[in-house]
């Protein structure tokens, strides 16, 4: 598969600055995120070295992360009739020849560890009693598992759980700083070609604007990209900034293409979208068409629990067929006290537009929901750039290939975010303070103010996206995506924004050439990448696209 370079009409900086005259600060490690990645990523640096000084960067507020809004659960193997080699299996089948078997094989190893370490974080896991009566963790099925793996919380409220527990163990701990607020605007690299390394990162907030962070050891947990579509699972912050700012920096990006769609979010028209969990086909609940039929049986033998991305299209599929804007799940067949304890949030939401869960059908189309693509890293998070490293869903680990299985994301972010952290940890432990501001050169020249309505081109991204590059593409929606988003980038790349809304566009529009450039590549389908004009897979073409900035290491 052929290495995609970009030639890009963007600068190598969102922004302009003079060194002179913007504040420096200095930490040993610095990490871009807050989500489950990030935190974990803080508290193994920590453990590593005490006395290091960490500072973690929050886009928005903490309790604000892709993370916190999970639902469904971590997947692992505590069950006795489970065992690794079923839990990596699945893995790699949902993968479709793209995972990296080792990376697999280390991740479900660890899981249930990670699990127990949440717990004793003071997680609360929902429990069930086994036949003697003594409690253990409940665990449910999700599609593309083989066995019942999935711990849950709060019925279908596990990242909020999670989150709540790592928020309170990091803050706990000493010499680990929490900036809230704080818009990460560029990595911050010295030296040049082979002898660059990232140095930490440019930052900034509303109450202190623009500042220097300088690191020994960076690590990137910023999270996805799925506010780049418009039905979408993702809080508003989900646009794209580590992947973007990775590729200016010079760092190589690996399996863009592959943007994971969720088969079922809550379709009101006019009302937000909200992801329906996995977990409730998982337990039974039915997909039927507009006509009350149940169609997953005309798609997969798996039925509702087939993989997502076979899901998704057979969603799509119907909808076309209709006519009909979405289809339906259907709880109405199972215990209703069951349904009540075991989705108390999903019904909370539902009741608000008048549906009950336990009888009336739910509508649901397909939304944007994980990034499987992003920076290319290794075993330890580590990427292409020296001093960087990465975990999450800013990466691309190896772990989900073509598409990821239910509920390996949060286990992803704690494995690799400790993994990453100790490197970072070890890698700044071991260097003497450098108390030093370097000479940065922002490359900004006449950067263009023409008025420019940023809500309206985030909308008209969104719907391209989502009609050229969304759940079934072809060659010639490609090239008009790629045709597109380079002219919004020429003119919107290259103006002066002094908020957020405005980097963030930035951000998107790169991203989006970035994934458009690498779905043209893969010239097959394969996973969450469905080419209508290549709709088989290549058995000879299972290799990774790898993009990076033309000019860049």
């Amino acid at each position: 598969m052929p290495l995609a370079e970009l030639s890009l009409a963007s600068p190598r900086h969102l922004v302009r600055f003079h060194p002179k005259r913007v504040p420096h600060m200095f930490t040993d490690v610095l990490i871009l995120g807050a989500g489950i990645a990030g935190i974990r990523a803080a508290l193994a640096a920590r453990a590593v070295d005490p006395s290091l000084e960490t500072v973690v960067i929050s886009k928005n507020a903490l309790r604000e992360s892709n993370s916190a809004y999970a639902q469904g659960g971590i997947a692992g193997v505590l069950d006795p009739e489970d065992n690794f080699a079923h839990h990596a299996a699945d893995t790699i089948a949902a993968g479709k020849g793209l995972c990296h078997p080792d990376v697999v094989e280390l991740v479900v190893r660890e899981a249930p560890e990670r699990i127990e370490e949440l717990v004793e974080y003071g997680a609360d896991f929902d429990r069930v009693a086994d036949a003697a009566g003594v409690s253990k963790l409940a665990l449910t099925r999700e599609g593309g598992h083989s066995h019942r793996r999935i711990v849950h919380a709060l019925g279908d409220a596990t990242g909020w759980e999670v989150m709540r527990a790592m928020r309170q163990r990091v803050r706990s701990v000493e010499n680990v700083q929490l900036w809230e607020q704080t818009f990460l605007l560029d990595l911050l690299t010295v030296g040049e070609g082979k002898d660059a390394r990232c140095a930490g990162a440019l930052v900034w907030s509303p109450t202190h604007g623009k500042t220097f962070v300088w690191a020994k050891s960076t690590v990137l947990c910023t999270g996805g990209c799925g506010r780049l579509f418009r039905e979408t699972t993702n809080p508003d912050l989900a646009t794209g900034d580590g992947h973007a700012a990775a590729f200016r920096a010079g760092a190589e990006l690996r399996d863009m293409e592959f943007m994971q769609f969720h088969p079922t979010v809550l379709y009101i028209a006019g009302g937000a979208r909200h992801l329906i969990s996995e977990a409730v086909r998982g337990e039974g609940a039915h997909l039927l068409d507009a006509d009350g039929r149940r169609f997953m049986g005309d798609y997969s033998d798996a039925m509702e629990l087939a993989p997502r991305d076979e899901v998704s299209r057979a969603i799509t599929d119907v909808m076309e067929k209709s006519g009909h804007p979405c289809v339906y799940l259907s709880l109405a067949h199972l215990d209703p006290a069951m349904v009540a304890e075991r989705f108390p949030n999903i019904g909370q939401t539902c009741e608000r537009f008048g549906i009950d869960i336990s009888k009336d059908r739910i509508p649901v189309r397909p939304g944007a929901h994980y990034m499987i693509g992003g920076v290319t890293t290794d075993e330890h998070g580590a990427t292409t750039l020296p001093g960087l490293w990465s975990a999450g869903e800013s990466t691309s680990s190896g772990l989900h290939g073509a598409n990821r299985l239910a509920s390996n994301s949060l286990l992803e972010g704690l494995v690799f975010g400790k993994r990453a952290g100790e490197a970072a940890g070890q890698s700044a432990s071991g260097r003497g303070d450098e108390f030093c501001a370097r000479t940065v050169d922002a490359d900004r020249s006449d950067p263009q103010k023409e008025p420019l309505d940023v809500d309206d081109l985030r909308r008209s991204l969104a719907s391209l996206m989502t009609r050229r590059v969304g759940i079934t593409r072809d060659a010639s929606g490609l090239r008009e995506a790629d045709r597109q988003v380079d002219f919004w980038a020429r003119f919107a790349g290259t103006q002066e924004f002094s908020e957020p809304a405005g980097w963030e566009l930035q951000n998107m529009l790169l991203t989006a050439r970035l994934m458009a450039a690498a779905a043209a590549a893969r010239e097959e389908s394969r996973g969450t990448h469905f080419r209508s004009d290549y709709p088989d897979t290549n058995p000879g073409a299972g290799e990774h696209v790898t993009v990076r900035r033309s000019g860049g290491r």
